[in-house]
C-alpha cells in the first residue's frame, strides 16, 4: 500500500525598501570683525643734570684773578693799611705824648719803623684744599602714558541650516505563498 505524500514548497515574502536619505546642510557665514588699536601717547619730560664746578678761589690762589676782584682786593688792602697806620699812629702818638713816664719812645718806634714784620715760612699748598667747589644736581626724568582701550567690533551672523526629510518606501516585492501538492 501506498501512503499519500504531502509536498509543500513555501515562498517567503520579499520586502522592496527603497531609501532617500536625509539631507542637512549647515552653512556658517563667517563674522564681521572690525578690531581698532589706537595708539599710546608716551610724553617724556626730562630735567638734565646740572654739574658746577666753581674754581675761583683755586685760580685766587696763584694769583689768577679777575680784574674786578683784583680791584677789590688792592682796595681792601689799602683800607686795611690805612687803618693799620691810622692805629699805630695813635698808638705812637699816645707813647710820644707820656714820654715823661721815662723809657725812650723815640728810639723803640724807629726800630719798629724800620723793619717790616717778621717773615713766616711754612709750606703752603697752592691751590689750597677744598678751594674747588663742586655741586651737582641731579636729572629728573618723568614718562606719562596714556593707553586707549581697543575698539572691537563683532558682527556674528547665525548659522543657515536647510534640512529635507528622507523618505523610506516599502513595497511588497513577492508575496508569500503555499503550495501543497499530494501524490499518491
Amino acid at each position: 500500500m501506498r501512503i499519500p505524500q504531502l509536498t509543500m514548497e513555501a515562498t517567503y515574502a520579499k520586502l522592496a525598501i527603497s531609501t532617500e536619505p536625509a539631507r542637512l546642510e549647515i552653512t556658517q557665514p563667517p563674522a564681521e570683525l572690525t578690531m581698532e588699536q589706537p595708539p599710546a601717547e608716551m610724553h617724556i619730560t626730562s630735567v638734565p643734570a646740572r654739574l658746577t664746578i666753581d674754581q675761583t678761589e683755586a685760580w685766587a690762589a696763584v694769583n689768577n684773578k679777575h680784574v674786578f676782584r683784583l680791584i677789590r682786593d688792592a682796595a681792601a688792602d689799602g683800607r686795611q693799611a690805612v687803618l693799620d697806620f691810622i692805629e699805630r699812629a695813635a698808638i705812637q702818638g699816645d707813647e710820644l705824648m707820656r714820654i715823661e713816664q721815662g723809657g725812650d719812645p723815640l728810639v723803640e718806634q724807629a726800630e719798629a719803623n724800620s723793619e717790616g714784620p717778621p717773615l713766616e715760612l711754612g709750606i703752603v699748598l697752592v691751590p689750597p684744599p677744598f678751594s674747588v667747589k663742586v655741586d651737582y644736581e641731579p636729572g629728573r626724568l618723568a614718562i606719562d602714558w596714556n593707553t586707549h582701550a581697543p575698539r572691537i567690533d563683532v558682527k556674528a551672523h547665525a548659522p543657515i541650516i536647510r534640512y529635507q526629510q528622507g523618505t523610506v518606501k516599502i513595497a511588497l516585492a513577492q508575496r508569500p505563498s503555499l503550495h501543497i501538492d499530494v501524490i499518491i
